[in-house]
C-alpha cells in the first residue's frame, strides 16, 4: 500500500513555474491490486475548508487477465469530486476499461483559473500509481472530462498526445493548450442540448470545428441531456475508445 501524502495546500502566495507535460508511461506492473474500487491514499488538503483531495482508480475484473486494458482518466467539472464519477464504473466492468477518477487540488484545475502546475504533477503521480499496479494499453490511454475538466482534457491532453491517445471532452466551454501540441490523438466531444452552462452551439459551431481544421480526428456526438455525463454519452464515449 502506497504511504499517504498529506500536504496542506495554502491556496496563496507566487505560483511554481508552469508544468505542461505528464512524464510518467505505461509499463510492467510491480504491485498487485485487486479489482473494484480504490482510493489513491495521495490525498492534499485545502486549508480554507479542511477538504481532502484525492482519486479513485476503479479495476475491472477483467485486470484478473494478462491482457492489456484501456484507461481513461477522468476529470470534473468545477466545484466537483472524483467521486462524481461512480455512476459510471459499472461501464468500466462492462467494457473492460480501468478508471482513474481524480480531484483537482482547489475548485477546478489549474489552467482554468492559474497557471498549469499542480493538478499536472498530480495526474503524473496518478498515472504512476495506476501504472505500477494495472496492465494497460498504450494505445488507448485517454483523458476525459465534464464542463471544466473537458477543457482542460483538452487543453492538456493537446500537449500531451504523445502519451493521451484519445480525448474527450463533454461540454468542454473551450480550449486553450498550454504549450506547442505533440501526437495526434483522436478526440471525441459530446454536448447537450439542455445544456444552460455552456451551450451546445459552442462545441458545434467553434470547437469541433477548430479541432478538425487542425488536422484531428474529431467525433461528435448530440445527447438529449443536461450539463453533466449521462449514461447516454458516456456509453458512446466508451464504444468510441474501444474501436
Amino acid at each position: 500500500m502506497a504511504a499517504a501524502l498529506a500536504v496542506i495546500v495554502l491556496g496563496c502566495g507566487q505560483a511554481g513555474p508552469q508544468v505542461t507535460r505528464v512524464q510518467t508511461r505505461p509499463t510492467a506492473p510491480t504491485r498487485t491490486i485487486g479489482p473494484g474500487e480504490h482510493s489513491l491514499g495521495m490525498s492534499t488538503v485545502r486549508l480554507r475548508d479542511l477538504a481532502e483531495r484525492d482519486g479513485l482508480l476503479y479495476v475491472p475484473s477483467q485486470a484478473a487477465q494478462p491482457q492489456p486494458l484501456p484507461l481513461i482518466v477522468l476529470l470534473h467539472g468545477g466545484g466537483g469530486r472524483a467521486g462524481d464519477f461512480r455512476a459510471m464504473f459499472p461501464l468500466a466492468e462492462e467494457f473492460g476499461v480501468t478508471m482513474l477518477a481524480l480531484d483537482s487540488r482547489h475548485n477546478t484545475w489549474d489552467g482554468i483559473d492559474s497557471p498549469f502546475g499542480p493538478d499536472v504533477q498530480f495526474i503524473d503521480a496518478a498515472l504512476r500509481y495506476t501504472f505500477e499496479r494495472v496492465t494497460i494499453d498504450p494505445g488507448r490511454i485517454a483523458l476525459g472530462g465534464l464542463s471544466d475538466g473537458g477543457a482542460y482534457s483538452l487543453s492538456l491532453g493537446l500537449v500531451n498526445g504523445d502519451l493521451f491517445t484519445h480525448l474527450i471532452a463533454v461540454a468542454p466551454g473551450f480550449y486553450a493548450p498550454p504549450a506547442p501540441p505533440s501526437g495526434r490523438p483522436r478526440i471525441f466531444v459530446a454536448h447537450g442540448t439542455r445544456d444552460t452552462v455552456y451551450r451546445v452551439a459552442g462545441s458545434r459551431g467553434n470547437i469541433v470545428p477548430s479541432l478538425k481544421s487542425a488536422g484531428y480526428d474529431v467525433t461528435y456526438y448530440e445527447f438529449d441531456g443536461p450539463h453533466w455525463v449521462t449514461e447516454d454519452p458516456a456509453r458512446h464515449a466508451l464504444q468510441w475508445l474501444m474501436h
